[in-house]
């Protein structure tokens, strides 16, 4: 490893340890692992899926375009995560995260925060580009305070995800003819 790269992960590490928290402080501690699940994959895939269900017009597109976003920006973060295999750093809290996922890098819930941001500018409301912008940042920085993503994790994580996100809006037409084609053979014409 270059020495400049090797320098470089040392100062990610020691702030990113500067920025974890102690879990004694209750109340912060609830609120930091509240917003950390906040950013949980099957969390947005299953609010996305019950908004698609239960509504109609456009928040039934917005939730398939938001859905098909996450699952592109997925695959990038999973294809870097096994490219790079940057272990996480040592810690007790989220032990499913340890086991089920043992890269840290990028963060894929930064990226998913970000990529829903980029998305929800281009397909609005306001006030939803608006929310998840103000919890987007919340999300990453819980990872790091609680220790299962490095600093540097958190911000490549925001990259990809907002790259991955204006992608998706790029490919938005296509995205869309794409999910009327599939829903049509599903479950018959819209």
């Amino acid at each position: 490893m270059k020495a400049w790269l090797r320098q470089l992960f040392k100062t990610d590490t020691k702030i990113s340890k500067k920025l974890r928290f102690s879990e004694e402080k209750k109340l912060l501690s609830i609120l930091f692992k509240t917003f950390a699940h906040s950013g949980d994959s099957w969390f947005w895939l299953i609010g996305l899926f019950l908004v698609w269900l239960f509504s109609d017009g456009q928040w039934r597109d917005r939730a398939a375009f938001l859905t098909v976003g996450l699952f592109v920006m997925a695959g990038a973060v999973i294809i870097l995560k096994f490219a790079i295999r940057r272990p996480r750093p040592e810690g007790e809290w989220g032990q499913i995260y340890r086991i089920t996922d043992p890269h840290s890098f990028p963060s894929g819930h930064a990226a998913r925060s970000a990529a829903l941001v980029v998305m929800a500018i281009a397909i609005g409301p306001p006030w939803f580009a608006v929310t998840l912008a103000l919890w987007a940042p919340w999300v990453g920085l819980s990872r790091v305070v609680l220790g299962v993503h490095y600093l540097s994790d958190v911000i490549v994580g925001w990259v990809v995800g907002a790259a991955m996100g204006g992608i998706a809006v790029l490919l938005k037409p296509w995205i869309m003819a794409a999910i009327d084609v599939v829903l049509g053979v599903v479950i018959g014409s819209r």
